[in-house]
């Protein structure tokens, strides 16, 4: 079963979800669930009916997929209607994985998540670039697009990420209490991708 973070005060949603089972991690990382979860975050709870609307597939066959996500844990049903017409919200604000696994097969389905994950950062990041020329001045002058080499130790780099979540974290309520957003608030999608880069010679190893 996937494990679910301690509810967070006042019965807001969990906020992560942590699949190990390599039957979820494959379940994941098909397009359309992934799509269909992120929505949810952000604009659930709906109906299938409003996911085929929002994503342009038949109401079928997001019924499908979301009961597919249930069977996982990923989303649930939600109070109020029946059938097709029944609500569904996401079960958490995020998802995590391993990083690491000794279990060949949670390895395996672990690294084809990530893969279709970062697939699907890269359409998202090629959209917004495409349409950006539509936003006013200040948001192009605020959106950032831009790499940084470093040289770390593993330690260092693990770190480094725990000071950016922490960076990150006061923001998170924001997504599902609206009251607390400024004026001029706006969604913002934030990608955080550090990998030891292979393809620079490594002056330890010459």
């Amino acid at each position: 079963m996937p494990e679910i973070s301690e509810p967070q005060p006042g019965g807001e949603q969990p906020r992560s979800i942590r699949l190990t089972d390599p039957r979820a991690l494959r379940a994941y990382a098909h397009p359309l669930r992934m799509t269909l979860v992120g929505l949810l975050r952000s604009s659930g709870p709906f109906t299938a009916t409003r996911a085929a609307e929002l994503t342009g597939e038949s109401v079928a066959s997001c019924s499908y997929h979301l009961r597919i996500l249930a069977k996982y844990g990923l989303v649930e049903e939600a109070p109020g209607g029946r059938g097709r017409e029944k609500p569904w919200r996401a079960t958490a604000r995020y998802t995590e994985w391993p990083d690491h696994s000794e279990d060949a097969t949670v390895a395996d389905a672990a690294d084809a998540l990530s893969a279709a994950v970062v697939e699907r950062y890269f359409e998202r990041v090629t959209r917004a670039i495409e349409n950006r020329h539509r936003l006013p001045r200040e948001w192009r002058e605020a959106e950032q697009f831009g790499d940084s080499l470093l040289h770390l130790t593993p330690e260092e780099l693990a770190g480094l990420g725990e000071r950016i979540d922490e960076l990150l974290r006061p923001y998170e309520a924001r997504g599902s209490e609206p009251a607390l957003r400024p004026e001029g608030a706006r969604p913002v999608s934030i990608l955080r991708i550090a990998y030891l880069d292979q393809d620079i010679p490594d002056s330890e190893e010459e």
